[in-house]
Parts: C-alpha cells; structure tokens; sequence
C-alpha cells in the first residue's frame, strides 16, 4: 500500500490514537510496531480499513525502518521504551530504543526523503529544577535514563534538521492519560493503575506524600499537537511543550476518583521512586504561537471519559458519574 505517512509504534497507546485520528482524516497510514508494549486490540478500530498498513518490526533495526519510510511525506515516530522506572531497570534497552531507535528513524527518513519527523519527547528532560512552569529555552537537566534518552533524541533531531535538511518537529509530552492505556503492566502509567485498583476495590499505591503534581494531558491534546507539528510552517528543528498548563497533585487525583466511583478508596503510601520529578507544568506559548495549540479536553473532562473507559472495558460495571 502507498502510505501517506508512518506511525511508528502505532499499536500502543498514543500511536493508536494519533492512527485513527489519521484514518479519520481520510490519510493512508503505514504503522511499524514490535508489539512488546503495544497489541493488535489497540487497532481493532481499523479492522478491515485498507487505508491501514500494519508492519510487524522494531525501530532498532534499521532496515526495517528504511522499508516503512519508504513513499511516506511524514512519520510520526511515537515508539520508543517509555517510564523512567523501568529505564532506571533497564538502561541499556532504554538507550537501544530510545536512542538508536530515533537515529535509525532520522537515517531512515534522510534516506528516503521524508518531508518531516515530528518526534516524541518528553518532559522529564527538564528534570527536577524547581523553577514552573517548564519552557524551551530552559536547559535540560535529566535525572533518568529516559530522560537522558530524551535529550539525546533531541540533539540528533536539531543535527539531522540543520546538516541534512530534515524537518523535525520534537513534542515534550507532560504525562499523557486516556483510554486504551495500560494499566496493568509493572510500569504502568499512575492514572491507568489508580483507576484499576479503585475499580477492583484495592489499596492505591502512592509513591511519596502523594503531594507532588503533573501537568496530566489528556490523549486528544496528544493527539492534535501532532497534527499540528505535521503541518506548522518554518518549525523544522524546533521542540515544543505538549500539556495543558495546569498541575494535579496525586491526592487530588485520588479525591476526583473518589468522588467519581462513588466510595472511599484505601491509599498505601510507598518510598518515592528513584528519578522521579516532585513537579511538573507545561508553558505551552511557544506552541499556542507557532503551532497554533490549544488544548482542546481539559483535566477534568479527560479524566472522567478515561475512567468510563476502565469502568466499561474491565467489565465492572462501575461507571463514573
């Protein structure tokens, strides 16, 4: 199939999105996925969509990467090994993913002439400087193997865009939630296992005071910022902040679980985790001015759709209210 463009882990949460937004939209798209994180169930919403190319390969293959970059204009390039813990566990496989894996997709998409790569980044690249909210031009500070990896991508995107001509586009995603997130796996995202653990009636596991906050992004903003970045004009090169401008701390979290399910839900308080961040908030200007992003699903709205989510697809009956 002739794609349009290439979503690179669009089996998992945030490439499935941004596929069906682009199925949506009328584009042909072409996903590569390993399937070590992300599943076929994620795409079942394109079951027999012939607009839809699903290759089964990993990005630290560059091979690989050269036959999906093949005819596409641009690739969004989502795969990656995500969550700091598990990069503090796994260093190695967090460089090889998230490292190789964003070099060989920038070598692959100068040898095939690919327009643009908008990139996913993050926010931990910023670290844990006490200085909110997070912007640009503040200099990278990781305290993770993740967020090492992160900067590292970003550095290879500028070179890629300033010596070959590539256009990259990089986005710092501030903690993304939403449907279809796992919330099972032994790294799981915090809003997918709350809303598990309250649905099943278990103890909410709390790293630290549950004091600290995050800028939590609902996956539609995700979603239209890539949009967006595919499409701005003269931003080759640049990364911008992806989140909502606003902070929710994990007790206040809890508190709208609580109200939502109906019920007061038992917390258990563990040791903060080695590379977490106590605070983060987005300044999200730089986007609203040269992309053109507004975030279009609040925190309170994004939250209650992705509880009525976990509430029907878990099979408990437990709906928010």
């Amino acid at each position: 199939m002739q794609a349009d463009c290439l979503v690179t882990g669009g089996a998992g949460f945030v490439g499935s999105h941004l596929v069906e937004r682009l199925l949506r939209e009328g584009a042909r798209v072409r996903v590569l996925d390993n399937f070590s994180t992300g599943s076929e169930a994620n795409l079942a919403f394109a079951a027999g969509n012939g607009h839809l190319e699903v290759l089964r390969g990993d990005v630290r293959d560059l091979d690989t990467v050269e036959r999906a970059a093949r005819g596409v204009a641009v690739i969004y390039h989502q795969a990656a090994m995500r969550s700091v813990p598990r990069s503090v566990a796994d260093p190695l496989g967090a460089n090889a993913h998230n490292v190789t894996g964003t070099l060989n997709v920038l070598e692959a998409a100068r040898r095939a002439g690919v327009r643009r790569v908008v990139y996913a980044s993050s926010s931990s690249v910023y670290g844990d400087r006490p200085d909110l909210p997070k912007r640009e031009e503040q200099p990278p500070a990781p305290v993770s193997p993740y967020a090492v990896s992160k900067v590292a991508g970003e550095h290879y995107a500028a070179v890629w865009s300033r010596l070959f001509g590539i256009e990259t586009v990089g986005l710092r995603y501030f903690n993304v939630f939403g449907p279809r997130q796992d919330p099972a796996s032994e790294y799981a995202a915090v809003i997918p296992r709350f809303i598990l653990w309250g649905l099943r009636g278990e103890p909410l596991e709390v790293h630290g005071d549950g004091t600290q906050s995050r800028d939590f992004t609902y996956i539609d903003n995700v979603v239209e910022a890539n949009l967006l970045a595919a499409r701005a004009e003269g931003v080759g090169g640049e990364v911008f902040n992806v989140g909502c401008g606003d902070r929710v701390s994990l007790l206040a979290i809890i508190a709208r679980l609580e109200a939502l399910l109906g019920r007061r839900l038992e917390r258990r308080h563990t040791p903060r985790r080695p590379g977490d961040v106590a605070h983060t908030l987005a300044d999200v200007s730089k986007a609203a001015r040269l992309l053109g992003y507004r975030p279009c699903v609040g925190f309170d709205e994004g939250f209650r759709r992705t509880v009525d989510y976990f509430a029907r697809t878990l099979g408990d009956g437990a709906a928010a209210r």
